[in-house]
């Protein structure tokens, strides 16, 4: 067992990241490689600063809430979400004296910010067993949604032990301990392999990085390329 873990913990991690930043770049390269449009796409060429505007459709996704409030509302919910844990995954890595602004245990939210993205995803899990996103949907979708969701909920579960339930047998102090070594390349997972509930961190691990070494060659790649795309339709 102590051989699996210390695979999920060390050697994946760092699998993981180096096909993600492989695919990524690829995935870029291939991008600027394609021919230039020559016809125009402006859809609101009227619309100036162009940048500003594509940035707000970007953001705020004003085509979905025109037409599916409901999505939109997931949707602006578990970006939101997003960016909270993942600036509470930055404060495990190092001190950030300007996050510290507002006075905080990490990660924010108290554990209800993982909650609210379980739930989102649950959503967006199960509306493409509803028609018309049912006809649309490809296995593709289903198996990025339930290894999304199940990254989330193995995370969250942590948070939800030490906050909901005062299972505190593993730290703050001994997540920033391990995923700080992990990106100073000097491993050390002594302190996050011998508590109660080290399964789940391991478990959260593995679907991360299963997810990292998926998302560069799934069409969520979109995601990073949304501006460029919106910037686009704004001529």
């Amino acid at each position: 067992m102590n051989t699996v873990y210390f695979f999920i913990l060390v050697p994946m991690v760092y699998i993981a990241f180096a096909v993600f930043i492989i695919g990524m770049a690829a995935q870029v390269i291939r991008v600027l490689k394609k021919p230039k449009l020559n016809a125009s796409l402006r859809i609101y060429p009227e619309e100036k600063p162009r940048w500003f505007w594509s940035i707000f459709d970007s953001i705020l996704l004003p085509t979905v809430w025109r037409h599916n409030k409901a999505l939109w509302f997931f949707l602006i919910a578990f970006h939101a979400s997003f960016i909270l844990v993942f600036l509470g995954h930055l404060e495990l890595i190092t001190e950030m004296k300007w996050i510290q602004l507002i006075k905080h245990e990490i990660f924010l939210g108290k554990g209800f910010v993982g909650l609210i993205m379980s739930i989102a995803l649950l959503f967006f899990l199960f509306r493409r067993f509803i028609s018309p996103t049912k006809e649309l949907s490809v296995p593709e979708d289903y198996f990025l949604l339930v290894l999304l969701f199940l990254t989330v909920v193995f995370g969250s579960e942590m948070d939800w032990a030490r906050r909901w339930y005062d299972y505190g047998e593993m730290s703050v102090d001994a997540y920033r301990s391990y995923l700080s070594s992990i990106f100073l390349l000097s491993p050390k997972i002594a302190d996050v392999t011998t508590s109660g509930h080290s399964f789940m961190l391991v478990l959260h691990v593995f679907f991360a990085n299963l997810f990292l070494m998926f998302f560069p060659f799934s069409h969520l790649i979109h995601s990073i390329f949304a501006f460029s795309l919106n910037k686009i339709r704004r001529g």
